[in-house]
Protein backbone atom coordinates (compact mmCIF):
# COMPACT_ATOMS: atom_id res chain seq x y z
CA UNK A 1 0.00 0.00 0.00
CA UNK A 2 1.27 3.67 -0.90
CA UNK A 3 1.91 5.98 1.76
CA UNK A 4 1.75 9.72 1.97
CA UNK A 5 4.59 10.33 4.47
CA UNK A 6 3.80 14.41 5.64
CA UNK A 7 7.07 16.27 7.16
CA UNK A 8 6.39 19.72 8.61
CA UNK A 9 8.11 22.61 6.45
CA UNK A 10 9.89 23.34 9.81
CA UNK A 11 12.66 21.14 9.95
CA UNK A 12 12.99 21.00 13.44
CA UNK A 13 9.54 19.65 13.52
CA UNK A 14 10.30 16.62 11.31
CA UNK A 15 7.72 13.81 10.04
CA UNK A 16 3.85 14.37 11.33
CA UNK A 17 2.64 10.97 10.45
CA UNK A 18 1.22 8.90 7.30
CA UNK A 19 -1.78 8.18 5.54
CA UNK A 20 -2.57 5.33 2.74
CA UNK A 21 -3.12 6.68 -0.44
CA UNK A 22 -6.43 6.19 -1.84
CA UNK A 23 -6.38 3.12 -4.18
CA UNK A 24 -9.23 3.45 -8.03
CA UNK A 25 -11.04 0.41 -6.21
CA UNK A 26 -11.42 2.65 -3.27
CA UNK A 27 -12.35 5.69 -5.39
CA UNK A 28 -14.74 3.77 -6.97
CA UNK A 29 -16.38 1.90 -3.74
CA UNK A 30 -16.50 5.50 -1.80
CA UNK A 31 -18.21 6.97 -4.67
CA UNK A 32 -20.74 4.46 -5.43
CA UNK A 33 -21.22 4.84 -1.48
CA UNK A 34 -21.62 8.04 -1.85
CA UNK A 35 -24.62 7.65 -4.65
CA UNK A 36 -26.41 5.13 -2.49
CA UNK A 37 -26.55 7.74 0.74
CA UNK A 38 -27.72 10.50 -2.24
CA UNK A 39 -30.89 8.59 -2.35
CA UNK A 40 -31.74 9.14 1.28
CA UNK A 41 -29.82 12.17 2.47
CA UNK A 42 -31.45 14.42 -0.23
CA UNK A 43 -34.61 13.46 0.91
CA UNK A 44 -34.01 14.65 4.44
CA UNK A 45 -35.69 18.24 5.46
CA UNK A 46 -32.89 20.97 5.59
CA UNK A 47 -33.91 21.37 9.36
CA UNK A 48 -32.77 17.18 9.34
CA UNK A 49 -29.72 17.32 7.78
CA UNK A 50 -29.20 20.83 10.08
CA UNK A 51 -29.43 18.68 13.29
CA UNK A 52 -27.43 15.51 12.04
CA UNK A 53 -24.60 17.97 11.34
CA UNK A 54 -25.02 20.11 14.79
CA UNK A 55 -23.70 16.99 16.20
CA UNK A 56 -20.04 17.69 13.87
CA UNK A 57 -20.18 20.85 14.63
CA UNK A 58 -19.80 20.18 17.98
CA UNK A 59 -17.42 17.47 17.93
CA UNK A 60 -14.86 19.63 15.94
CA UNK A 61 -15.41 22.61 18.57
CA UNK A 62 -14.32 20.34 20.81
CA UNK A 63 -10.82 19.31 19.21
CA UNK A 64 -10.13 23.13 18.40
CA UNK A 65 -6.67 23.29 20.09
CA UNK A 66 -5.91 19.81 18.93
CA UNK A 67 -6.53 20.69 15.27
CA UNK A 68 -4.54 24.15 15.62
CA UNK A 69 -1.68 22.48 16.77
CA UNK A 70 -1.57 19.95 14.25
CA UNK A 71 -2.35 22.43 11.45
CA UNK A 72 0.92 24.68 12.79
CA UNK A 73 3.13 22.11 12.87
CA UNK A 74 1.85 20.24 9.17
CA UNK A 75 1.90 23.17 7.22
CA UNK A 76 3.58 25.79 8.97
CA UNK A 77 0.82 28.28 9.57
CA UNK A 78 1.83 30.31 13.04
CA UNK A 79 -0.34 29.27 15.78
CA UNK A 80 -1.91 32.25 16.57
CA UNK A 81 -3.45 31.99 12.91
CA UNK A 82 -4.08 28.79 12.94
CA UNK A 83 -6.46 29.42 15.75
CA UNK A 84 -8.24 32.24 13.56
CA UNK A 85 -8.91 29.48 11.07
CA UNK A 86 -9.96 27.12 13.25
CA UNK A 87 -12.72 30.05 14.76
CA UNK A 88 -13.54 31.42 11.18
CA UNK A 89 -14.33 27.83 9.57
CA UNK A 90 -16.32 27.22 12.50
CA UNK A 91 -18.42 30.35 12.30
CA UNK A 92 -18.72 29.39 8.46
CA UNK A 93 -20.26 26.39 9.81
CA UNK A 94 -22.38 28.18 12.25
CA UNK A 95 -23.53 29.98 9.13
CA UNK A 96 -24.65 27.36 6.66
CA UNK A 97 -26.42 25.54 9.43
CA UNK A 98 -28.33 28.74 10.25
CA UNK A 99 -29.06 30.16 7.09
CA UNK A 100 -29.16 27.71 4.58
CA UNK A 101 -33.28 27.05 5.11
CA UNK A 102 -33.95 30.57 4.40
CA UNK A 103 -32.35 30.61 1.32
CA UNK A 104 -33.30 27.82 -0.23
CA UNK A 105 -36.82 27.35 0.26
CA UNK A 106 -38.85 27.49 -2.46
CA UNK A 107 -39.86 31.25 -4.59
CA UNK A 108 -42.79 31.96 -6.00
CA UNK A 109 -41.73 33.20 -9.42
CA UNK A 110 -45.32 33.96 -10.78
CA UNK A 111 -48.68 34.07 -10.05
CA UNK A 112 -51.85 35.26 -11.39
CA UNK A 113 -55.43 34.50 -10.92
CA UNK A 114 -55.41 31.15 -12.59
CA UNK A 115 -51.57 29.97 -12.27
CA UNK A 116 -48.69 29.48 -9.43
CA UNK A 117 -45.17 29.36 -10.82
CA UNK A 118 -42.90 28.19 -7.53
CA UNK A 119 -38.95 27.84 -8.04
CA UNK A 120 -36.98 24.85 -6.23
CA UNK A 121 -33.81 24.47 -5.05
CA UNK A 122 -32.96 20.54 -5.76
CA UNK A 123 -30.03 18.73 -4.57
CA UNK A 124 -27.31 17.55 -7.70
CA UNK A 125 -25.93 14.63 -6.39
CA UNK A 126 -21.98 13.42 -5.48
CA UNK A 127 -19.64 16.31 -5.36
CA UNK A 128 -15.97 15.76 -5.80
CA UNK A 129 -14.69 18.65 -3.50
CA UNK A 130 -10.58 19.32 -3.70
CA UNK A 131 -9.28 21.89 -1.85
CA UNK A 132 -5.87 23.43 -0.82
CA UNK A 133 -3.68 23.17 1.95
CA UNK A 134 -3.35 26.99 2.84
CA UNK A 135 -6.24 26.79 5.13
CA UNK A 136 -6.93 23.57 6.00
CA UNK A 137 -9.90 23.89 7.91
CA UNK A 138 -11.43 26.26 6.61
CA UNK A 139 -11.40 24.96 3.21
CA UNK A 140 -12.88 21.83 4.79
CA UNK A 141 -15.69 23.67 5.93
CA UNK A 142 -15.95 25.64 3.01
CA UNK A 143 -15.95 22.51 0.43
CA UNK A 144 -18.35 20.18 2.68
CA UNK A 145 -20.71 22.01 4.60
CA UNK A 146 -22.64 23.80 2.35
CA UNK A 147 -22.96 20.83 0.06
CA UNK A 148 -23.90 18.57 2.65
CA UNK A 149 -26.59 21.17 3.50
CA UNK A 150 -28.02 21.54 0.53
CA UNK A 151 -28.59 18.01 -0.03
CA UNK A 152 -25.54 16.85 -2.04
CA UNK A 153 -23.12 13.94 -0.42
CA UNK A 154 -19.78 14.47 -0.42
CA UNK A 155 -16.11 12.89 -1.72
CA UNK A 156 -13.26 14.86 -0.70
CA UNK A 157 -9.89 15.27 -1.53
CA UNK A 158 -7.48 17.79 0.71
CA UNK A 159 -4.18 18.30 -0.71
CA UNK A 160 -1.63 16.04 -0.23
CA UNK A 161 0.38 18.58 1.45
CA UNK A 162 -2.51 17.88 4.79
CA UNK A 163 -3.34 14.36 4.72
CA UNK A 164 -2.37 13.99 8.57
CA UNK A 165 -4.97 16.74 9.65
CA UNK A 166 -7.44 15.79 7.01
CA UNK A 167 -7.38 12.11 8.92
CA UNK A 168 -7.97 13.99 12.12
CA UNK A 169 -11.27 15.51 9.95
CA UNK A 170 -12.22 12.37 8.90
CA UNK A 171 -11.83 10.35 12.21
CA UNK A 172 -14.12 13.23 14.04
CA UNK A 173 -16.74 12.94 11.20
CA UNK A 174 -16.95 9.42 11.53
CA UNK A 175 -17.74 9.59 15.34
CA UNK A 176 -20.29 12.31 15.00
CA UNK A 177 -23.96 10.76 13.60
CA UNK A 178 -23.71 11.84 10.23
CA UNK A 179 -24.93 8.51 7.78
CA UNK A 180 -22.47 6.58 6.66
CA UNK A 181 -21.44 7.17 2.62
CA UNK A 182 -22.78 11.00 2.92
CA UNK A 183 -18.99 12.11 3.84
CA UNK A 184 -16.35 10.18 2.02
CA UNK A 185 -12.53 10.46 2.00
CA UNK A 186 -9.78 10.03 -0.07
CA UNK A 187 -5.72 10.64 -0.27
CA UNK A 188 -3.43 11.38 -2.45
CA UNK A 189 -1.63 14.24 -5.03
CA UNK A 190 -3.03 14.93 -8.47
CA UNK A 191 -3.74 11.34 -9.75
CA UNK A 192 -6.32 10.87 -7.23
CA UNK A 193 -7.91 13.35 -7.56
CA UNK A 194 -7.70 12.72 -11.31
CA UNK A 195 -9.36 9.62 -10.87
CA UNK A 196 -12.13 10.91 -8.65
CA UNK A 197 -13.30 13.60 -11.11
CA UNK A 198 -13.31 11.06 -13.70
CA UNK A 199 -15.68 9.08 -11.62
CA UNK A 200 -19.44 8.63 -11.17
CA UNK A 201 -19.68 12.34 -9.82
CA UNK A 202 -22.31 14.67 -10.01
CA UNK A 203 -20.40 17.93 -9.62
CA UNK A 204 -16.66 19.48 -8.95
CA UNK A 205 -16.03 21.63 -6.49
CA UNK A 206 -12.35 22.81 -6.66
CA UNK A 207 -10.15 25.39 -5.30
CA UNK A 208 -6.65 25.39 -6.62
CA UNK A 209 -4.62 26.39 -9.44
CA UNK A 210 -5.85 27.90 -12.60
CA UNK A 211 -3.44 25.03 -14.54
CA UNK A 212 -5.51 22.74 -12.68
CA UNK A 213 -8.87 24.72 -12.99
CA UNK A 214 -8.65 24.69 -16.26
CA UNK A 215 -8.42 21.28 -16.39
CA UNK A 216 -11.15 20.27 -14.94
CA UNK A 217 -13.25 22.76 -16.50
CA UNK A 218 -12.88 20.08 -19.58
CA UNK A 219 -13.28 17.19 -17.60
CA UNK A 220 -16.81 18.72 -16.56
CA UNK A 221 -17.57 20.03 -19.74
CA UNK A 222 -16.86 16.64 -21.38
CA UNK A 223 -19.22 14.64 -18.39
CA UNK A 224 -21.97 17.64 -19.11
CA UNK A 225 -21.92 18.24 -15.72
CA UNK A 226 -21.21 21.62 -13.18
CA UNK A 227 -17.98 22.80 -12.16
CA UNK A 228 -17.43 25.25 -9.57
CA UNK A 229 -13.67 26.89 -9.44
CA UNK A 230 -11.76 29.04 -6.85
CA UNK A 231 -8.38 29.59 -8.68
CA UNK A 232 -5.52 31.72 -8.34
CA UNK A 233 -5.14 35.85 -8.07
CA UNK A 234 -3.23 38.75 -7.59
CA UNK A 235 -4.66 41.34 -6.48
CA UNK A 236 -3.89 45.01 -6.76
CA UNK A 237 -3.35 47.19 -3.79
CA UNK A 238 -4.06 50.88 -4.87
CA UNK A 239 -2.98 53.59 -2.85
CA UNK A 240 -4.38 57.46 -3.27
CA UNK A 241 -2.36 60.29 -2.68
CA UNK A 242 -5.03 60.90 0.06
CA UNK A 243 -4.86 57.82 2.12
CA UNK A 244 -4.17 56.71 5.53
CA UNK A 245 -0.96 55.42 5.32
CA UNK A 246 -0.64 53.58 8.27
CA UNK A 247 -3.75 51.90 8.02
CA UNK A 248 -2.60 51.03 4.66
CA UNK A 249 0.67 49.44 6.13
CA UNK A 250 -1.75 47.50 8.23
CA UNK A 251 -3.56 45.95 6.18
CA UNK A 252 -0.83 45.45 3.70
CA UNK A 253 0.72 43.13 6.52
CA UNK A 254 -2.67 41.09 6.84
CA UNK A 255 -3.49 40.54 3.57
CA UNK A 256 0.26 39.95 2.10
CA UNK A 257 2.24 38.60 5.10
CA UNK A 258 -0.58 36.65 6.67
CA UNK A 259 0.32 32.79 6.12
CA UNK A 260 3.17 33.42 4.81
CA UNK A 261 1.59 35.00 2.05
CA UNK A 262 -0.18 32.20 1.50
CA UNK A 263 -3.03 33.46 0.63
CA UNK A 264 -5.35 33.15 -2.95
CA UNK A 265 -6.68 36.64 -3.11
CA UNK A 266 -4.33 38.29 -1.24
CA UNK A 267 -2.83 41.58 -2.00
CA UNK A 268 0.12 40.86 -4.19
CA UNK A 269 1.19 44.38 -5.98
CA UNK A 270 1.32 47.32 -4.67
CA UNK A 271 -0.05 50.12 -6.85
CA UNK A 272 1.46 53.12 -4.90
CA UNK A 273 0.64 57.49 -6.28
CA UNK A 274 4.31 58.81 -6.51
CA UNK A 275 3.41 61.07 -3.66
CA UNK A 276 3.38 59.21 -0.84
CA UNK A 277 5.27 56.41 -1.73
CA UNK A 278 8.66 56.42 -0.22
CA UNK A 279 6.35 57.07 3.28
CA UNK A 280 4.33 53.78 2.31
CA UNK A 281 8.14 51.72 1.78
CA UNK A 282 10.27 53.72 4.96
CA UNK A 283 6.56 52.18 7.26
CA UNK A 284 6.28 48.75 5.99
CA UNK A 285 10.03 48.11 6.19
CA UNK A 286 9.69 49.36 9.62
CA UNK A 287 6.68 47.15 10.39
CA UNK A 288 8.51 43.99 8.39
CA UNK A 289 11.59 44.87 10.75
CA UNK A 290 9.68 44.12 13.87
CA UNK A 291 8.02 41.01 13.17
CA UNK A 292 9.01 37.37 14.28
CA UNK A 293 10.02 34.57 11.42
CA UNK A 294 10.02 31.33 12.98
CA UNK A 295 8.93 27.86 14.51
CA UNK A 296 4.63 28.28 13.86
CA UNK A 297 4.20 26.38 17.34
CA UNK A 298 5.74 29.39 19.09
CA UNK A 299 2.86 31.76 20.39
CA UNK A 300 5.25 35.54 19.49
CA UNK A 301 6.08 33.73 15.63
CA UNK A 302 4.10 36.22 13.35
CA UNK A 303 5.69 34.63 9.79
CA UNK A 304 5.76 30.39 9.35
CA UNK A 305 7.98 28.79 6.75
CA UNK A 306 6.23 28.30 3.21
CA UNK A 307 4.35 25.07 3.02
CA UNK A 308 6.93 22.87 1.05
CA UNK A 309 10.71 23.43 -0.53
CA UNK A 310 9.10 23.32 -3.87
CA UNK A 311 6.92 26.73 -2.70
CA UNK A 312 10.36 28.07 -1.93
CA UNK A 313 12.19 27.02 -5.15
CA UNK A 314 9.53 28.87 -7.27
CA UNK A 315 9.14 31.90 -4.55
CA UNK A 316 13.60 31.99 -5.12
CA UNK A 317 13.20 32.05 -8.78
CA UNK A 318 10.23 34.92 -8.56
CA UNK A 319 12.54 36.99 -6.63
CA UNK A 320 15.55 36.24 -8.67
CA UNK A 321 14.43 37.28 -12.04
CA UNK A 322 13.00 40.58 -10.52
CA UNK A 323 16.62 41.20 -9.20
CA UNK A 324 18.25 40.30 -12.74
CA UNK A 325 15.80 42.85 -14.31
CA UNK A 326 16.39 46.29 -12.28
CA UNK A 327 14.45 45.61 -9.01
CA UNK A 328 15.75 46.95 -5.72
CA UNK A 329 15.13 45.32 -2.73
CA UNK A 330 14.61 46.93 0.02
CA UNK A 331 14.29 44.31 2.81
CA UNK A 332 14.23 40.49 3.13
CA UNK A 333 14.93 38.86 -0.78
CA UNK A 334 16.51 36.22 0.98
CA UNK A 335 16.39 32.63 3.50
CA UNK A 336 17.08 33.29 6.94
CA UNK A 337 19.90 31.06 7.78
CA UNK A 338 19.47 30.61 11.48
CA UNK A 339 16.00 28.22 10.66
CA UNK A 340 15.96 25.06 9.01
CA UNK A 341 12.86 24.47 6.61
CA UNK A 342 11.14 26.33 3.57
CA UNK A 343 11.60 30.21 5.34
CA UNK A 344 11.96 33.01 3.40
CA UNK A 345 12.69 36.32 4.77
CA UNK A 346 9.53 38.68 4.40
CA UNK A 347 10.49 41.12 1.54
CA UNK A 348 9.63 44.53 -0.25
CA UNK A 349 10.81 44.74 -4.05
CA UNK A 350 10.42 48.44 -5.83
CA UNK A 351 11.65 49.56 -9.18
CA UNK A 352 9.41 47.21 -10.53
CA UNK A 353 8.73 46.42 -14.14
CA UNK A 354 6.13 44.41 -16.45
CA UNK A 355 8.25 41.89 -17.51
CA UNK A 356 8.80 40.97 -14.14
CA UNK A 357 7.53 37.65 -13.03
CA UNK A 358 6.77 39.07 -9.48
CA UNK A 359 4.00 41.42 -11.60
CA UNK A 360 3.03 39.26 -14.06
CA UNK A 361 2.57 35.69 -12.08
CA UNK A 362 0.53 35.20 -9.49
CA UNK A 363 3.23 34.98 -6.23
CA UNK A 364 2.64 32.53 -3.26
CA UNK A 365 5.15 33.54 -0.72
CA UNK A 366 5.78 36.65 1.60
CA UNK A 367 6.78 39.05 -0.80
CA UNK A 368 5.50 42.47 -1.79
CA UNK A 369 6.03 44.15 -5.70
CA UNK A 370 5.58 48.13 -5.34
CA UNK A 371 4.97 50.03 -8.49
CA UNK A 372 4.26 53.53 -8.51
CA UNK A 373 1.65 56.03 -10.73
CA UNK A 374 0.50 59.28 -11.25
CA UNK A 375 -3.32 59.49 -12.70
CA UNK A 376 -6.12 57.69 -11.89
CA UNK A 377 -6.22 55.87 -14.95
CA UNK A 378 -2.34 54.42 -14.98
CA UNK A 379 -3.59 52.93 -11.95
CA UNK A 380 -6.46 51.51 -13.31
CA UNK A 381 -4.38 50.18 -16.19
CA UNK A 382 -2.05 49.03 -13.54
CA UNK A 383 -4.93 47.32 -11.81
CA UNK A 384 -6.08 45.66 -13.92
CA UNK A 385 -3.12 44.37 -16.18
CA UNK A 386 -3.12 40.52 -15.10
CA UNK A 387 -5.28 38.08 -16.55
CA UNK A 388 -6.56 37.42 -12.67
CA UNK A 389 -9.34 38.96 -11.35
CA UNK A 390 -10.41 37.51 -7.85
CA UNK A 391 -9.39 40.31 -5.27
CA UNK A 392 -8.65 44.10 -5.24
CA UNK A 393 -7.91 46.63 -2.52
CA UNK A 394 -8.06 50.80 -2.70
CA UNK A 395 -6.98 53.15 0.06
CA UNK A 396 -8.32 56.61 0.09
CA UNK A 397 -10.07 59.13 1.94
CA UNK A 398 -12.46 60.06 -0.73
CA UNK A 399 -15.28 57.56 -0.37
CA UNK A 400 -16.39 58.23 -4.12
CA UNK A 401 -13.06 57.98 -5.68
CA UNK A 402 -13.00 54.79 -3.66
CA UNK A 403 -16.14 53.23 -5.05
CA UNK A 404 -15.40 54.06 -8.48
CA UNK A 405 -11.80 52.75 -8.83
CA UNK A 406 -13.69 49.36 -7.07
CA UNK A 407 -16.25 49.65 -10.02
CA UNK A 408 -13.39 49.80 -12.47
CA UNK A 409 -10.69 47.30 -10.87
CA UNK A 410 -12.09 43.91 -13.01
CA UNK A 411 -12.23 41.53 -9.55
CA UNK A 412 -14.91 39.82 -7.90
CA UNK A 413 -14.32 41.50 -4.93
CA UNK A 414 -12.61 44.66 -3.52
CA UNK A 415 -12.18 45.95 0.24
CA UNK A 416 -12.06 50.22 0.62
CA UNK A 417 -9.85 50.98 3.22
CA UNK A 418 -9.32 47.54 5.21
CA UNK A 419 -12.80 46.38 5.04
CA UNK A 420 -12.65 42.60 5.54
CA UNK A 421 -15.25 40.52 2.90
CA UNK A 422 -14.11 37.13 3.49
CA UNK A 423 -17.78 36.57 5.69
CA UNK A 424 -20.34 34.26 5.21
CA UNK A 425 -22.83 36.59 4.20
CA UNK A 426 -20.90 37.69 0.74
CA UNK A 427 -20.34 35.72 -2.20
CA UNK A 428 -16.58 35.00 -2.55
CA UNK A 429 -14.69 34.25 -5.99
CA UNK A 430 -13.58 35.97 -9.28
CA UNK A 431 -13.64 36.43 -13.09
CA UNK A 432 -10.97 36.17 -15.75
CA UNK A 433 -8.59 33.45 -15.03
CA UNK A 434 -9.21 33.45 -11.32
CA UNK A 435 -12.08 30.77 -11.36
CA UNK A 436 -16.31 30.03 -12.02
CA UNK A 437 -18.73 30.47 -10.11
CA UNK A 438 -19.33 31.69 -6.07
CA UNK A 439 -18.83 30.03 -2.97
CA UNK A 440 -20.72 31.40 0.33
CA UNK A 441 -23.89 33.58 1.06
CA UNK A 442 -27.10 32.88 -0.72
CA UNK A 443 -25.20 32.71 -4.21
CA UNK A 444 -22.62 29.96 -3.19
CA UNK A 445 -25.98 28.06 -1.68
CA UNK A 446 -28.02 27.83 -4.95
CA UNK A 447 -24.85 27.57 -7.16
CA UNK A 448 -24.50 24.07 -5.73
CA UNK A 449 -28.08 23.20 -6.33
CA UNK A 450 -30.27 22.17 -9.33
CA UNK A 451 -33.17 25.06 -10.00
CA UNK A 452 -36.17 23.77 -11.00
CA UNK A 453 -39.75 25.27 -12.06
CA UNK A 454 -43.13 24.22 -11.36
CA UNK A 455 -45.92 25.52 -13.00
CA UNK A 456 -49.38 24.69 -12.14
CA UNK A 457 -52.66 25.63 -12.15
CA UNK A 458 -54.57 26.86 -8.78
Amino acid sequence: MTKLISTSPDKSIGVIGEVEVTTSKQITQLVQKAKVAFNSWSKLSISDRKLKLENLYSELESKKEELAILESKEMGMPIEESNIDLDSGLNYFRWYLDNTEKYLSPEISFESEKEIHTVYYEPIGVAAVIMPWNFPFSNFIWGIIPNLMVGNTVVFKHSEEVPVVCKKYQEITESSIIPEGVLNFVYGAGDVGDQLVHSDIDVICFTGSTKTGKYLNKVGAEKMIKVLLELGGSAPGVVFEDADIDNVVETVFLNRFGNCGQICDGLKRMIVHESVVEDFILKMKTKLESVKVGNPTEEDTNIGPLVADRQFVLLEEQVKDAIEKGAEVVIGGNKPEELEGSYYMPTILRNISKEMRVWSEEVFGPVLPVMTFSTYEEAIELANDTPYGLGGYVFTADRELGEKAARDIKTGMVSINGAFYVIPDDPFGGCKMSGIGREHGKWGLRELTDVKVVASFK
